[in-house]
């Protein structure tokens, strides 16, 4: 009969490896996390295929999660909304409401900067880097329906479950490059296919691995204190401080400590959780 000490270390034991998986990963394994349809400079197409996992409980294997897109010491980035996603205060939104409430034009087009977007993300393994184990794909909802999902949802309706691990099938995602009015290049998924019925993987240890990941996409993208979105709002560019093992906030390069006048140099690091750009099927 179990009891609640081998409970407890199991608990523990769990949560340790969890933690292993998600906030103790280096810069080089979080990367190997994201599953992109970017395109290389110089290359006009390309083609990744994928396969969807199925979730434990039979839901929707596309979770809807709330990002702000904006930019940060000039790159483009994408916060986690804790308004949209958790009910909790959100200084961006904020800014959103009241450029959006003075009535002006300007500040309408302002205002579109800061407002909260969804996205869908779905657990996949990457074909052509199986070795990555299970991967996450983020994309934006397209209220004209003309977007990733509006894509896949078809394939869906056709021809069932794509998620099944004995007979579900493999996605074809076919890539191409386009450009902005400014002529920003991005990539553009052109049209999803799909492949044969197939089961998950050929060996069984490897689909058994992949079935009982325990990681979640709030493994991977990470989720900002409230603090580093107020900044963001005041136009402040957050600074990792790799000596205190956090964001440091104001002046780039100098932080005031107690309150008091005195200030000491920041050692300015790149963010541990922060990413190599990638387009995300641009434009914003």
């Amino acid at each position: 009969m179990a009891n609640a000490l081998d409970a407890v270390l199991a608990q523990y034991d769990k949560n340790v490896t969890s933690r292993g998986n998600g906030d103790g990963m280096t810069q080089e394994q979080r990367l190997k996390k994201y599953f992109t349809t970017y395109l290389p400079k110089g290359t006009k197409s390309g083609q990744s295929k994928i396969r969807i996992l199925p979730t434990p409980d039979g839901s929707s294997p596309f979770k809807e999660v709330w990002f702000h897109e904006v930019q940060v010491d000039g790159r483009w980035v994408k916060l986690y909304d804790p308004g949209k996603n958790d009910g909790e205060r959100s200084p961006l939104t904020e800014v959103y409401e009241e450029l959006m409430s003075t009535g002006k034009e300007s500040d309408k087009k302002l205002a579109m900067q800061y407002r909260p977007r969804k996205f869908y993300i779905v657990k996949v393994v990457d074909r052509d880097n199986e070795s990555d184990g299970v991967k996450f794909w983020r994309f934006k909802d397209n209220y004209k329906q003309e977007g990733i999902l509006d894509k896949i949802i078809p394939i869906w309706r056709a021809k069932g479950d794509v998620t099944d691990s004995q007979e579900g099938r493999d996605l074809i995602v076919e890539l191409s490059k386009s450009k902005t009015n400014s002529g920003i290049e991005y990539t553009v998924v052109q049209t999803i296919m799909y492949d044969d019925p197939t089961p998950l993987s050929d060996d069984s240890d490897t689909m058994k691995e992949w079935m009982e990941d325990e990681m979640t996409w709030s493994d991977v993208y990470a989720q900002r204190p409230v603090e580093y979105l107020e900044a963001v709002a005041r136009g402040e560019t957050p600074v990792w401080d790799s000596e205190l093992k956090k964001f440091v906030y104001g002046d780039n390069t100098i932080e005031t400590i107690g309150g008091g006048d005195e200030k000491v140099k920041i050692n300015e690091e790149k963010d541990p959780q922060s990413t190599t750009k990638v387009d995300e099927n641009l434009p914003f």
